[in-house]
């Protein structure tokens, strides 16, 4: 923990985590005023009302996935709260040990970002950057972060692909979603 230190904060349900979530990451950590990408699995999604996986199993692949970078912390705070956590409860807790905090979303959030809880609060604590999806339009009040990754949890959910999967715990992953029923 150290107070000077700038954090890139991605979270999400990450249910599958996938290969573009991976491209994100790996992104954020060659910015150069981002000096460690803190990635956070939800208990549950604000604006879902279940997970396919369990929060447990999701923070186990995450881990997995990630165990081999230093600029890489996988968090368990939202999931230690067992409920569903405000995105800025979450940064409210990560100001404390961190300087600056930037937010990382995908495109397809900004149709509903104002509908967050506390947004304008919000938006006052963060930098958003946010990572390209789907052709869809971003605004210059927004950092904006080319990936070149249409892939989304749900789509693949439904159409398992286990080339979009990380390779570190594919088989897994992919046989965990094959035989449950989505």
């Amino acid at each position: 923990m150290d107070k000077t230190q700038n954090i890139a904060l991605f979270g999400g349900s990450f249910d599958p985590p996938h290969i573009g979530h991976i491209k994100i990451i790996n992104t954020l950590i060659k910015i150069k005023d981002i000096d460690k990408v803190i990635v956070m699995p939800t208990f549950l999604n604000p604006f879902k009302s279940k997970s396919h996986a369990s929060a447990k199993l999701r923070l186990q692949w995450l881990k997995k996935i990630f165990q081999n970078s230093k600029q890489i912390e996988v968090s368990d705070y939202e999931i230690l709260q067992n409920k569903k956590v405000p995105t800025i409860q979450t940064v409210e807790h990560l100001l404390h040990k961190y300087n600056k905090i930037y937010l990382v979303i995908g495109a397809d959030n900004l149709k509903s970002l104002d509908k967050w809880y506390k947004y304008e609060e919000l938006k006052n604590k963060v930098s958003f950057i946010v990572a390209t999806r789907d052709a869809l339009d971003i605004p210059k009040s927004f950092i904006k972060l080319d990936i070149d990754e249409n892939i989304s949890s749900s789509q693949l959910r439904k159409e398992m692909e286990i080339s979009k999967l990380p390779n570190i715990c594919a088989d897994e992953i992919y046989k965990f979603y094959t035989r449950i029923s989505i």
